[in-house]
């Protein structure tokens, strides 16, 4: 029998969902922790130190298109075993990489292409069709695992690399990643009950055929460029933290903290922002995060202090966690489910190169002025314009949520 939305079934999923994409997102904040090592090593400006990580979320995201279609043909366990392989294989390929072409390689194609890339979007999209009456809490706590891997791997790679160095850290990561994230993806067989039939066709048209009040590609683009925006001012803090730290004399474990508590605030920021969702709807619940990510930026601004740059911190994960996973959310709320692997996976995507954006651009701003000012400030005009494109879905949306697509 198809275990039905809401089941205790689709709890047990979403479980080892979060699970799986803890493991995952350890890709995602080592090259953060290991920066200043790698730059030292291999003789680098700050600048092209940044690029593996820029490379990695690029390929994750153009992996992330790649993976949600494959999970909207198969089911989500296809692209996940393909993921959990190439997560260990780039790894051990970053760890033995004798060049940054090498390391830069290992990040861009196997931790991020064909690796991390299976953990993100194809998830999202997955546990939005399990769920219907609590589907924003839902897809909050599967996305919580990006943050939550966020506060635990950062503290964890930074003692490896003090206490063995980073290629020996990168090799520890190997083994316990592929092998956890292996045993869990062979738990996620089942298809979900929305794509367990065939698919209705000759629908009547209605609200999804032309979200808000556009068409589909016309908005699917909207939202990929709001997608990229919010994720380049994101990335600031989040790749530059440690690099930040050691520049203002606190040494890179202090900004391992804080990068620790930074993502783990975003844990509680997606919680709440999943029960935001379930009661005022997706495009709101953006609105409010990218405002809320704005004044955090702000904060940085004339701060540089030990204990008020932890508080930011920790106020930056709590205003901005609950943007990414609005996405998933609108795309639900506004597009048939049928499609919601390929164009959640498309305006993930586009985060994730935003995300990349911002840790180059970042770095590149600090070479070429020689402090992070003027990279905080950057941050803040591309949050402006995220802001400004949900500000205009929102005034498109309606006075209430729509209806969720079911075909």
């Amino acid at each position: 029998m198809q275990p039905r939305p809401d089941s205790s079934y689709a709890a047990f999923r979403l479980v080892v969902a979060l699970a799986i994409m803890t493991i995952g997102a350890s890709a995602m904040y080592v090259v953060p922790v290991v920066l200043p090592a790698v730059q030292a090593e291999f003789g680098i400006a700050r600048a092209d130190a940044s690029l593996p990580y820029s490379l990695l979320m690029v390929g994750m995201g153009l992996g992330g298109v790649l993976m949600g279609r494959l999970a909207d043909r198969f089911g989500v366990r296809v692209p996940l075993v393909v993921g959990s392989a190439c997560l260990a294989l780039g790894y051990a390929a970053a760890a033995f990489s004798r060049d940054v072409l090498a390391f830069n390689l290992a990040h861009g194609l196997l931790l991020g292409f064909l690796g991390v890339s299976a953990t993100f979007s194809p998830l999202l999209a997955d546990t939005s069709l399990w769920w219907e009456r609590r589907r924003g809490i839902a897809v909050a706590v599967c996305a919580s695992g990006n943050y939550l891997g966020g506060a635990i791997w950062p503290p964890v790679l930074q003692h490896l690399v003090e206490t063995a160095g980073w290629r020996q850290a990168y090799l520890a990561m190997a083994l316990a990643c592929g092998v956890g994230m292996t045993a869990l993806s062979l738990l996620m067989g089942r298809r979900p009950p929305e794509a367990a039939g065939p698919v209705r066709a000759g629908h009547a048209a209605g609200p999804h055929d032309a979200p808000f009040g556009m068409s589909p590609t016309a908005a699917t683009g909207l939202l990929m460029v709001a997608g990229t925006a919010c994720c380049v001012a994101m990335a600031m803090p989040q790749v530059h933290i440690v690099a930040y730290c050691s520049d203002l004399g606190f040494g890179p474990a202090r900004g391992a903290e804080m990068l620790s508590l930074m993502l783990g605030a975003g844990i509680a920021s997606r919680l709440f922002s999943g029960w935001i969702c379930d009661h005022v709807g997706g495009v709101r619940t953006l609105l409010l995060g990218s405002f809320l990510q704005m004044v955090a930026l702000a904060m940085f601004l004339p701060v540089d202090g030990l204990v008020p740059l932890y508080v930011i911190s920790a106020l930056f994960g709590l205003f901005q966690g609950g943007i990414v996973p609005s996405y998933a959310i609108i795309v639900r709320e506004h597009f048939p489910a049928r499609e919601a692997g390929a164009r959640t996976g498309a305006i993930i995507m586009c985060t994730l190169v935003g995300m990349a954006l911002g840790g180059w651009m970042s770095g590149k701003v600090f070479d070429l002025t020689g402090s992070y000012r003027a990279a905080f400030v950057n941050g803040i005009a591309w949050t402006l314009l995220n802001l400004a494109i949900a500000f205009s879905l929102w005034r498109r949306s309606g006075p209430s949520p729509p209806r969720l697509a079911v075909a």
